[in-house]
């Protein structure tokens, strides 16, 4: 699975699976005391557009990189935080337009810049792929989980 073209396609799932959920009502956390759908697609997608904007746009276009060691909680509060100032629509076209962006990025870059480390060896776009494809799996099983609760009821 180390493959750029098998990450890149395991990547976009996320997109199809957005649109596969379009019908739910987003406003149904997806389990007691946790986030609700909305929440969920507003952290990945604030996340998609943290990673394209401060690092994946700028090694690619030989920019300054400006990531950096933030606070995991306070991020993810804000995102959600992010999302209740967006529709499901805007919502929609965010994550779509973000994850578009850094998959045409990633699989346009040159090998060498594909497979170089950054940020002092803690950035590679391999191990970003390869991390992400496993967040985006965790919260696509828990709203599966969720869709499953819904249709038996």
């Amino acid at each position: 699975m180390n493959n750029r073209s098998d990450l890149l396609n395991q990547f976009k799932e996320w997109n199809g699976f957005v649109l596969e959920i379009i019908d739910l009502d987003w406003k149904t956390p997806i389990a007691e005391g946790k986030w609700t759908i909305h929440d969920v697609v507003s952290h990945i997608l604030l996340w998609d557009k943290y990673f394209y904007e401060s690092t994946i746009e700028p090694i690619a276009c030989d920019k300054a990189i400006t990531l950096q060691l933030i606070d995991f909680d306070q991020f993810n509060n804000d995102a959600v935080t992010y999302g209740k100032t967006k529709t499901k629509d805007e919502l929609i076209e965010l994550t779509m337009k973000y994850r578009n962006l850094i998959l045409d990025c990633i699989g346009s870059l040159e090998e060498g810049k594909y497979s170089d480390k950054y940020v002092d060896g803690r950035f590679s776009f391999e191990s970003y792929l390869k991390d992400f494809i496993s967040h985006d799996l965790h919260h696509m099983m828990q709203i599966k989980e969720l869709k499953k609760k819904m249709m038996s009821n």
